[in-house]
């Protein structure tokens, strides 16, 4: 019997993403199935309440991207993502609950290798589905082309062995004030997709006494505060999640909430820290080009912007005017980076001077930074 299905057809569905859903409550995987069955691109090959079934699933059906609970049964996800990032890597979604908890957790798993991360579905709330569904398929879509690395085994055990910490911690490690002066240099970093542990990538590498930085990550508001602890921890540059009028020193880097768009603005000879509940720009809260913007009025041939991996275009834009206003530019190079959407559309505007592997950042910025000291100084003289 001759079959009916078109060769166009065939080869659509060959090129189709296929997913596996894996999350212990029934009701999520089914809502999780219906919205993936709906975009025609999309296959939703499986589901499976456990890890267990999942790591059988994987075998026979071989997905292209994975959606991962965090919170599971038998074996929970974080320890299921670090077996499989060691042993079969590939394109993972974490889903959790947008609690601290949840953050924390998620966190880990994007150190671990997952491409990105998503809140539970609202299931009371159907209004919300519509948007709901259109960033889930478009996550997938791009983490179906997302650059997935094996996991490197001593980065699981020390990921493993992080401990939780309170604000208190956090806070203890800043000296007063008045123990430091202000810096006339700004860094600005903006990241998305990948961007957490691309910024700890560039951040553990600066010495106490970097200029001041400033970052926009495309981050959920429950993760910003638990993000900035971490990074704090792990950095010889104090981290807070900033806050509104907070000044810009020297050793100190500050990270949008997630949920408000951080400005640097002049203070008389200060800099400082501006939040802005205004409307979301390029679809983010916080957006980097808004932070690069007011970077350029404020700060100039003063400043460098670092764009980072991930996806759409926002901070390209806003690269190209701290260029056009005297700053240096760095870009993440696309071998580097998880998703080259970003960097690589400020590379397509001119606006990066200089296109850079992750592990080469920081010291172009410390050389940078050196740099205009120097000339500065012969200004002066």
């Amino acid at each position: 019997m001759t079959s009916t299905v078109s060769p166009a057809a065939r080869i659509a569905a060959q090129r189709r993403i296929r997913v596996l859903i894996v999350d212990d409550s029934a009701l999520v995987r089914s809502l999780l199935s219906d919205i993936l069955s709906a975009d025609p691109g999309i296959e939703v090959v499986g589901v499976a309440g456990d890890a267990h079934v999942a790591r059988e699933k994987i075998k026979q059906l071989n997905p292209d991207v994975l959606t991962l609970d965090v919170e599971m049964p038998k074996m929970d996800g974080i320890t299921f993502l670090k077996n499989l990032m060691r042993l079969r890597p590939m394109p993972v979604i974490m889903v959790s609950s947008l609690t601290e908890r949840g953050a924390d957790v998620t966190l880990d798993a994007l150190a671990l290798g997952a491409v990105d991360y998503l809140s539970k579905p609202k299931i009371d709330l159907a209004a919300t589905l519509k948007d709901y569904g259109e960033e889930l398929i478009e996550k997938i879509r791009i983490a179906s082309k997302a650059s997935v690395r094996a996991l490197d085994p001593r980065r699981a055990a020390a990921i493993t062995a992080t401990p939780a910490h309170t604000t208190d911690a956090v806070l203890a490690k800043a000296p007063p004030p008045r123990q430091l002066r202000t810096t006339d240099r700004i860094i600005a970093i903006g990241a998305s997709t990948g961007g957490t542990e691309a910024i700890k990538e560039v951040l553990m590498r600066l010495p106490p006494d970097t200029p001041g930085v400033v970052i926009a990550q495309h981050i959920p508001k429950a993760f910003s505060g638990p993000f900035a602890k971490r990074m704090n921890d792990c950095c010889h540059v104090t981290v807070y999640e900033a806050e509104d009028g907070q000044q810009v020193l020297a050793g100190h880097a500050y990270i949008a909430p997630g949920d408000q768009h951080l400005m640097v603005v002049r203070d008389g000879t200060r800099y400082v820290c501006r939040l802005d509940d205004g409307v979301p720009v390029n679809r983010h809260k916080p957006s980097v080009d808004v932070l690069f913007r007011s970077v350029a009025q404020n700060a100039g041939r003063n400043a460098i912007g670092v764009l980072l991996t991930g996806m759409g275009k926002d901070g390209a834009r806003g690269m190209k005017e701290m260029l056009d206003a005297g700053s240096h530019t760095i870009a993440q190079d696309e071998a580097t980076s998880v998703v080259w959407g970003m960097p690589g559309e400020a590379v397509s505007l001119g606006a990066a001077q200089h296109v850079l592997a992750l592990e080469n950042v920081a010291n172009k910025i410390l050389s940078l930074a050196d740099a205009m000291d120097i000339t500065r100084e012969a200004h002066e003289a």
